[in-house]
């Protein structure tokens, strides 16, 4: 399958030529991947958060560990006895990159826009069920809930709840993080030419970095140029050929090419769990059946797919949840049985017989669904494998490729019956509400799952005070959605960061696929 990106994809001169030009204090990143925007209120798309991350701050930070938060832009906090009020204390000394000081106002003002449905956050629900947000002084916030949340505080570091300029939003209105946008971080916005590059630049004043780092900043670098390079050979040949300083999307199946070159360093970011997976519409008539969905699902071979189109740079997925993840349910480890013939039974009891060229048909209509996949990195290669396996049963995936920029608005359309993406998650808990929670239709629920089981459980999972409440409730809904087959899953995918060795300070972050994260201890 030819890239639509074809048109970016860079030859060796003239990846020399955009990194011999640049400025000796420029630091050369490389990305699969860029976004529709970089406005972290309006996306769940992990190409917005990672740039979101380099330019805004959030209150809270996450720590190496994956699950420890520590103070950021907030200094302090206190949680009220039950749950419900957190009091932050505000850091006194911070600034946006326009030089406008950051105060509880900027707090308040963020959550409040997130959370307004005119903004269409779907990330809205991981700052929890706001009943008030207050600033009884400059550098407080009393931050009340309706219900406890247990999770909040790490929730609190992911991008989408950074904090936002209002004058920068008003400003640049519908062209705000497209044009620009102004940020407490340790880069600032520059510019953004779609599908081409990001250009930060240093924020001389940014004295604020989170403790898990050694250098509090500014950044050693003047200016951070992200490279679009979508091809895999041509960010293959750019990194070996050392003519740029970083990826975080090294091609996962050359990785240990990568860990053997005398120019190179790999480091895998751990703690990490990452689904590819691809979900179902079941509004959609050619997958509202829960047999056929069932049957595509038990119809491939993961541990070959693992094997053959990533290298082994993966594990064969089974559950929707890692089993080393926090809350996996291991009742749900059989629940996916792959079995060929057992496929093909239940899209027989489904209805779906084969016709003339093998393909299944009912009522006149093929057995043959629109699946939307992004066209870059390994996803065609594990489309086109699971392509061949629905073939074997009679069903004809009609793979359709999509731009990065452009996959998450046409998610919105009513066109297709499945989708894939990779997912992070910190656990089982996050990925649930994320996806399953009625409130989150129709983005990111696409499913369009709305069970009031699930819905209910899911909130006595947020506001569980001990381990086992929280994690019972979790577990009864891993195991409710995986017996609808509303997901095949297909396979964890590990996250590495691969550096030139002469950048020295590079330490793999896991959040959300950002394991720059803000980049504070890198230099030359």
């Amino acid at each position: 399958m030819r890239s639509i990106l074809a048109p970016l994809a860079f030859t060796a001169a003239a990846l020399t030529s955009l990194a011999s030009g640049a400025h000796a204090q420029t630091l050369n990143m490389m990305k699969s991947l860029d976004a529709p925007h970089y406005d972290g209120h309006r996306s769940t798309w992990s190409p917005t958060s990672d740039i979101v991350n380099m330019f805004q701050d959030t209150l809270v930070a996450l720590d190496w560990d994956g699950k420890t938060p520590i103070p950021y832009l907030a200094k302090s906090w206190t949680i009220s006895p039950d749950g419900k009020l957190y009091t932050f204390k505000l850091r006194d000394d911070v600034q946006f990159c326009s030089g406008k000081k950051f105060t509880a106002a900027d707090v308040v003002y963020s959550f409040n826009r997130q959370k307004d449905p005119a903004t269409r956050a779907p990330y809205a629900w991981r700052a929890g069920k706001i009943k008030e947000l207050r600033a009884p002084d400059p550098y407080t916030v009393e931050y009340e809930l309706n219900e406890p949340n247990s999770d909040l505080l790490v929730q609190l570091t992911m991008f989408n709840n950074a904090i936002h300029n209002k004058d920068s939003v008003e400003q640049w209105g519908k062209d705000y993080g497209i044009k620009g946008v102004d940020g407490t971080g340790p880069w600032c916005f520059v510019s953004w030419t779609p599908r081409t590059e990001i250009v930060l630049k240093r924020h001389d004043a940014y004295r604020w970095g989170p403790s898990m780092y050694k250098n509090p900043g500014p950044v050693k670098f003047e200016r951070l140029v992200i490279r679009i390079v979508p091809e895999d050979s041509s960010r293959l040949a750019a990194m070996m050929g050392g003519r740029f300083d970083i990826t975080t999307h090294f091609p996962i199946q050359f990785i240990e090419q990568a860990k053997k070159s005398p120019q190179l360093n790999v480091e895998q970011a751990k703690p990490n769990f990452q689904l590819m997976y691809y979900g179902f519409r079941p509004n959609r008539p050619l997958v509202a059946d829960k047999r056929v969905r069932e049957a595509m699902s038990i119809a491939i071979n993961r541990a070959e797919i693992v094997k053959g189109a990533m290298l082994g740079q993966a594990d064969p997925a089974y559950t929707y949840i890692e089993p080393a993840a926090r809350d996996h349910n291991p009742a749900t480890r059989t629940i996916i049985k792959e079995d060929v013939n057992r496929a093909k039974k239940l899209l027989d009891e489904a209805g779906w017989k084969p016709g003339p060229d093998g393909i299944r048909v009912k009522d006149g209509v093929r057995l043959a669904p629109v699946i939307y996949i992004p066209q870059v990195s390994y996803f065609p290669r594990v489309s086109e494998a699971i392509q061949g396996y629905m073939r074997k049963i009679g069903i004809e995936w009609k793979i359709e490729p999509l731009d990065s920029t452009i996959m998450m608005s046409k998610l919105s359309s009513p066109e297709y019956d499945a989708w894939t993406v990779t997912v992070p998650y910190l656990s089982a808990g996050e990925l649930m509400n994320f996806y399953f929670d009625s409130n989150n239709i129709p983005v990111p629920n696409r499913m369009g799952w709305k069970d009031a089981e699930t819905d209910e459980w899911l909130r006595q999972g947020r506001i569980a005070t001990n381990d086992a409440d929280r994690a019972a409730a979790f577990g009864k809904v891993q195991e409710k959605v995986m017996k609808e087959h509303l997901w095949i899953p297909v396979m964890n995918v590990a996250m590495y960061q691969t550096t030139n060795k002469k950048l020295k300070g590079a330490r793999a972050h896991m959040l959300f696929q950002n394991t720059f994260y803000k980049g504070l201890d890198l230099s030359l």
